[in-house]
């Protein structure tokens, strides 16, 4: 008895099993069970929450639609169409691009920010 108890935690410490097996179907159900059904908080590291913007500003560039601003020239509306669509309050429009297809038609903007 406890040289096949002895036998099986060596079979499983060493992972023995040829692929076919129906131990390497479980092993593989039980990654699947792992990665699907655990809790995202386990993974979280409450110390780094205020941390995750990168330290120095850089520029980045948003695409913004057409039918969302009316004066591409109003600053204060660019600003804020931009902080309603990235959830920043401190975003600092730099340079606003109109974005035209080949009829002609603005498409869009192109708004670098930091």
């Amino acid at each position: 008895m406890m040289g096949f108890i002895a036998d099986t935690v060596k079979k499983a410490t060493f992972w023995t099993y040829p692929r076919t097996s129906w131990q390497w179907d479980v092993l593989c159900v039980l990654i699947l069970v792992f990665i699907f059904l655990t809790p995202k908080s386990w993974f979280e590291n409450s110390e780094r929450r205020g941390y995750l913007a990168h330290q120095s500003p850089a520029v980045t560039a948003v695409l913004v639609g057409a039918e969302l601003i009316e004066n591409a020239q109003d600053k204060a509306e660019v600003e804020q169409v931009v902080r309603t669509l990235t959830g920043r309050n401190d975003v600092q429009v730099l340079k606003v691009r109109k974005v035209v297809d080949k009829d002609g038609k603005t498409r869009g903007y192109e708004v670098d920010i930091r």
